[in-house]
């Protein structure tokens, strides 16, 4: 009943594993994949070349040796040891639900630690590629035989696999920890999470691309580039642009931030809005003096104490001075040059766009540029940008945003994802203007908010953006049905 795929190089402890699989017995078969067509499987073991684990070729083989009713494929050829009864567990609850896949949690040894790994559960808007499903599968091959794949992909294949099978059935998460491997990527989470901008990486990103918008197309939520006009000729705007910077205690990087933001040239008129949100370290103080040798600094402490990122950005786009612009700066980060805001708000309406984001360099306090570099999105397009953006986990920065559009929508009160959940909203209306130039300076240190998440954490925020994908998808397929 289940035909087990697995990726072998000759490693002692994938012959355990073979060895305490075979004795499953809803296991029909076991195939081994390998890459190396001269490498010697054990005996009675069926081998099959394949080029990678992601790609159609991979996918394909599958599929056509798979003549049971699930297939178990195991992701990477690591050290896996199964929980008691595992497998009987993977079964038991695909056979009996008839999902189109099911996974589980898993327990992970990472740098010599032993820990839980919980994976999160899938929903319409678990559109990245990155999705957590651990490393063991089980698909049901009912649905897989109807697996269409109308293009050769060489890293998108699984991916490609994923979103076809998300149409046809459920997927489910077995919310028990019933395998235990080695995790090879020690890296920290403030690390990874530039993988998908990184320049290496952009012949996968194109493929990614391409399987996400042909997935969109299929389920009615893919948007045609057609995009409303912006008007821009309101004048109850006494300035032209306005900073905004929340701020909780960042003593150590709040007056680099600011001064940034006031050494900016340009041919109108502009101010900085920080939004200090009950900083207890000093950073307050540090701002009030700044604040006495510039009236372009604007001070706000709001009257409420239940506010994220998200909500101070509201006090300030609902200020009586906000610009007509409004031009984000994370307090811990300083802008390239000082002509940062006058290409900005030039942006606006040589593209009549309704939000702009620019491109940016990571470097260390220093400023001397770190790996990954410059990220400057170059995945999105103006044809196809806005949904892609439902792939990918943020647009970049800087972000800047028609005032009048943003005080109608509102930001979300929450301090992370906020503004990627701002972006999706506008992209479905508007198009979205791009800076490819860094005119921006990310400065990466341990203090980052994002530097070195635990699992629970990276579970929450995905899940959160997976929510506001979900909700953006349902909210396009309204908008084609009403068109």
């Amino acid at each position: 009943m289940i035909s087990v795929f697995l990726p072998f190089s000759g490693a002692e402890y994938s012959i355990k594993l073979i060895e305490e699989i075979k004795n499953v017995y809803q296991v029909e078969k076991i195939i081994l994949l390998v890459h190396d067509e001269n490498l010697t499987v054990p005996e009675n073991y069926q081998k099959i070349i394949v080029d990678n684990l992601t790609s159609s070729n991979t996918i394909n083989k599958i599929i056509d040796e798979a003549k049971s009713n699930y297939v178990l494929l195991f992701t990477q050829d690591n050290n896996f040891q199964l929980g008691q009864f595992a497998v009987e567990r993977f079964y038991n609850v695909i056979d009996s639900t008839n999902a189109a896949m099911v996974y589980s949690n898993y327990i992970s040894i990472k740098d010599e630690k032993t820990e839980n790994h919980p994976v999160n559960d899938y929903q319409i808007g678990s559109l990245r590629d990155d999705f957590d499903f651990g490393y063991m599968i089980m698909l049901n091959k009912n649905f897989v035989n109807h697996f269409e794949d109308i293009n050769d992909y060489k890293f998108a294949g699984l991916y490609n696999l994923r979103l076809q099978l998300s149409r046809k059935g459920e997927f489910i998460r077995i919310p028990e920890f019933l395998y235990t491997t080695i995790e090879t990527d020690t890296r920290k989470s403030g690390v990874k999470q530039f993988d998908y901008v990184n320049p290496k990486n952009r012949d996968v990103q194109i493929e990614m691309e391409k399987a996400c918008t042909f997935h969109l197309k299929k389920i009615n939520a893919y948007l045609e580039p057609k995009f409303k006009e912006v008007d821009f000729s309101n004048n109850d705007f006494e300035y032209d642009a306005s900073v905004v910077i929340p701020v909780k205690n960042r003593v150590n990087t709040i007056a680099d931030a600011i001064k940034s933001v006031l050494s900016q040239k340009t041919n109108f008129k502009f101010n900085c809005i920080v939004v200090d949100n009950y900083s207890t370290d000093g950073t307050t103080n540090k701002i009030n003096e700044l604040a006495e040798n510039d009236e372009r600094l604007i001070h706000i402490i709001p009257e409420r104490k239940d506010l994220g990122i998200g909500g101070c950005w509201n006090e300030a786009i609902h200020h009586k001075n906000c610009g007509r612009f409004a031009i984000q700066l994370d307090s811990d980060d300083i802008y390239a040059n000082e002509n940062t805001i006058q290409i900005v708000v030039d942006t606006f309406y040589k593209e009549k766009c309704a939000m702009v984001v620019g491109s940016y360099r990571m470097t260390n306090f220093k400023l001397e540029e770190i790996p990954p570099g410059i990220i400057d999105h170059k995945e999105w397009t103006p044809d196809n940008g806005r949904n892609n953006a439902l792939r990918i986990n943020g647009l970049g920065a800087p972000r800047a945003f028609y005032t009048p559009i943003l005080r109608k929508i509102k930001i979300p009160n929450v301090s992370y994802g906020e503004d990627y959940a701002v972006g999706l909203m506008i992209s479905r209306d508007y198009q979205i203007g791009r800076i490819w130039e860094p005119i921006y300076l990310c400065r990466r240190w341990e203090g980052n908010s994002d530097a070195a998440l635990d699992i629970q954490k990276i579970n929450l925020y995905n899940e959160y953006k997976d929510r506001i994908r979900t909700i953006e998808v349902l909210a396009r397929i309204r908008k084609n049905k009403n068109v």
